[in-house]
């Protein structure tokens, strides 16, 4: 994350790809080749890390409701 870069939104590492943008192409029903097509800069390992960041984000807000 760069306060300077999308206002501070995390992104794709050497990118201006959000990785809300990201999740939000997957839940409309992107798939990934799809995603890949029309955002060449991204990988596959991206994507994958745009993902399991949302889960490790899910996760500590679950840890925090429940303390």
């Amino acid at each position: 994350m760069d306060a300077n870069t999308r206002f501070g939104k995390p992104c794709v590492r050497g990118t201006r790809i959000s990785v809300g943008d990201v999740l939000d192409a997957l839940a409309a029903g992107l798939s990934v080749e799809e995603l890949l097509t029309d955002f060449p800069q991204l990988t596959r390992a991206s994507v994958l890390a745009c993902i399991d960041f949302a889960a490790r984000r899910e996760r500590s807000t679950a840890l925090l409701s429940a303390a």
